[in-house]
């Protein structure tokens, strides 16, 4: 190790000291449904998005009204750039369906939602305590403890 790498480890600064302005954000993607009609429109998103510090990848899909960002960003600064153009926009409200153990939830499925897409919904499994549950098995075969009366 030589002298001038000896000195510069003795007198770097420490970035983490700075405070949290020298923090890195994570590699991230972050997906919005914005609703875009025509070419300008497309241009105009991907062009206020591509000016955001740190955005690496900016894909629009005009025809899923989906935009997907790449990037060391912060989710909320790409969703307010994209709102400061007019469009109307919100975090990605779908999820794949495939993956979605059970699809069929109330307000899942949405009219708008890209084909193979579900509405990423809260998934409603019985809650085992609950009192309907509690008698439809009491005649159940598969309970050891049911009624034997049939």
């Amino acid at each position: 190790m030589g002298v001038l790498d000896h000195f510069s480890e003795i007198f770097t600064v420490d970035k983490k000291s700075k405070g949290p302005r020298s923090r890195r954000r994570p590699l991230q993607t972050v997906e919005l449904k914005v609703k875009m009609d025509c070419d300008g429109c497309e241009r105009r998103v991907r062009n206020a998005v591509c000016s955001l510090k740190g955005a690496k990848t900016v894909d629009v899909n005009r025809k899923q009204s989906r935009v997907t960002v790449t990037g060391y960003v912060d989710p909320n600064k790409v969703l307010k750039k994209v709102k400061s153009t007019g469009k109307r926009a919100e975090f990605w409200p779908y999820v794949a369906a495939n993956l979605v153990p059970y699809p069929y939830v109330a307000q899942a499925y949405d009219k708008k939602a890209p084909s193979g897409f579900v509405k990423n919904v809260v998934q409603a499994l019985p809650s085992p305590n609950s009192p309907y549950d509690r008698l439809a098995t009491l005649f159940s075969d598969e309970n050891p403890h049911a009624c034997s009366i049939m």
